[in-house]
């Protein structure tokens, strides 16, 4: 048992223990810090109401088992409170512009604080070195009136018309969105966190009303993060999202630890995390309950892929906890620049329709390779279909055309995209409906390689009839096993599935397979 310190600032620290068990989520370990009890989640534990420079020692036990570290806070220069700046926090006033005044007054190693107390606001601009704090009994609540959010265009061209300068962007594409509620652009060194909630307030009503139509501009994220450096988002609570939640575009270094996605099962495309054409992410300790996919890993449709070739590569997702989405990992489909080295490990994935979601067809390119795919230490309850990799997606306005749904070898050319290596070790699966896994490549460039060991399906007893994945000709299966075409190698190492059609359910201990 280890306790290890994750991101340290001067009022807050993010902690994690390891070495005591990563799959029971609801373990109880006793911990405090100087004294003071605090929890942990999956082994992670956001720690705020801390002070400047001091020096703090986090003890845990759990059984027979102890451990202990000591850390010391950064230093911070001044705090500035949205209040002095002349915020309600009322919930009926619109404060944005006090608090933005605080966020472009504040210096660097400096605090934005937000207290308790509810504060109206359409879109809230953040700048390089800020350090914003909503705390404890805190809510940011956006304006759902769409047109008291500013519009960031989608692609403008430069004066000498020799470049672009993009800003908003729409499913891989770049168009003209609204603001997020929190956004940032081209900035570096920022930390938002604490204990309190941001709240897009979006329903049916509106954000949610005809959500595909374009009305004055898309709909927003609830954080914005593009062309960024360096930003750790951490203990936080976002709810009732626009669109997608927290969308990091174009950026580089991004942490997000120990916060909680909460969107209704029913809310359209209110996707947890999306990270798009990103580099060296990491996604750690955070609660998905939601109505799309939990995390989705994109790099933009043809234009933005072939135009700038930025993939999203280097991310590591750990100890989540991922709940009622579509799908809990989900690559594609708008990756025409490639995804590239994931590892997702230590996770436990609750009533999704899918586990591993891969989502590509011809047409993304043949930048569009998604390599070095890496599952491990997992545990799936009530997921209907756990692992996927569909080349046939039928998204877009020609998504059901010949040339997309076309099961015969078609030419390779610079349309065809690619599926390198899929790695997975060490997951059991409950109560599963459909299959346990669904890959269908390209008859004229097949899945690469599939790897799979120590693998423990079981099917629930009551399981549903559905379509594993979406594609043009699939039918309607149940207890369905591994259902594999178009792959190059597949290698099957302790590979049990019980309860499937026709096979009887003592085959397999999925309880026994991560010892």
């Amino acid at each position: 048992m280890k306790i290890s310190i994750i991101r340290c600032g001067a009022r807050f620290a993010a902690a994690e223990i390891t070495d005591c068990g990563s799959f029971d989520f609801d373990k109880k370990i006793s911990a405090e810090i100087n004294g003071r009890e605090i929890s942990f989640c999956g082994g992670i534990s956001f720690i705020d109401g801390l002070a400047p420079e001091t020096e703090y020692t986090v003890k845990a036990s759990y059984g027979d088992e102890t451990a202990e570290t000591t850390f010391t806070t950064e230093y911070e220069f001044v705090t500035l409170d949205v209040r002095s700046f002349g915020a309600y926090g009322d919930g009926v006033h619109d404060d944005t512009v006090y608090i933005q005044a605080a966020i472009a007054s504040c210096p660097e190693k400096s605090r934005v604080l937000v207290t308790k107390g509810k504060y109206k606001v359409t879109s809230l601009f953040l700048k390089s070195g800020v350090n914003l704090e909503i705390a404890a009994g805190a809510e940011l609540i956006a304006d759902n009136e769409r047109f008291t959010h500013p519009i960031m265009p989608g692609m403008i061209r430069s004066f000498d018309e020799k470049s672009e300068y993009n800003l908003g962007t729409w499913e891989g594409n770049p168009l003209k969105m609204f603001a997020g509620i929190i956004t940032a652009v081209d900035a570096e060194n920022i930390t938002v966190y604490g204990s309190g909630s941001i709240n897009g307030n979006a329903s049916h009503q509106d954000w949610w009303h005809n959500e595909k139509v374009m009305r004055g501009a898309f709909r927003p994220r609830l954080m914005f993060i593009e062309r960024c450096k360096n930003v750790s988002v951490l203990g936080l609570k976002f709810m009732n999202s626009p669109s997608w939640t927290i969308h990091p575009y174009f950026s580089e270094n991004v942490t997000l630890a120990a916060i909680r996605i909460n969107n209704p099962q029913n809310s359209p495309n209110t996707d947890g995390i999306d990270v798009e054409s990103c580099k060296n992410v990491r996604i750690e300790g955070v609660h998905f309950t939601l109505g799309d996919d939990c995390i989705a890993l994109k790099s933009g449709k043809i234009y933005m892929g072939r135009k700038y070739g930025v993939p999203s590569e280097n991310i590591i997702i750990r100890r989540c906890i991922m709940e009622n989405g579509h799908g809990a990992v989900t690559l594609g489909s708008e990756m025409s620049a490639g995804i590239k080295n994931v590892l997702t490990e230590e996770c436990l994935f609750r009533s999704t329709d899918r586990g591993l979601r891969i989502k590509t067809r011809r047409g993304r390119g043949d930048m569009a390779v998604i390599d070095g795919i890496t599952f491990k230490n997992i545990v799936m309850d009530g997921v209907k279909t756990p692992f996927v990799a569909n080349c046939f997606y039928f998204c877009d306005p020609d998504g059901r055309t010949s040339y997309v749904q076309d099961r015969n070898p078609l030419p390779v050319d610079e349309r065809t995209p690619r599926i390198g290596k899929l790695s997975f070790e060490n997951i059991a699966c409950r109560n599963c409906h459909f299959a346990a896994a669904y890959f269908i490549g390209l008859p004229e460039r097949k899945i690469e390689e599939i790897s799979m060991k120590n693998i423990a399906v079981t099917f629930a007893e009551n399981a549903e009839k559905g379509y594993p994945a979406m594609l043009c000709g699939i039918e309607e299966v149940s207890r369905r096993g591994i259902i594999a075409e178009n792959v190059e190698k597949m290698t099957l190492a302790n590979v049990c599935i019980s309860g499937q059609t026709g096979e009887p359910a003592e085959l397999c201990n999925v309880d026994e397979i991560l010892k």
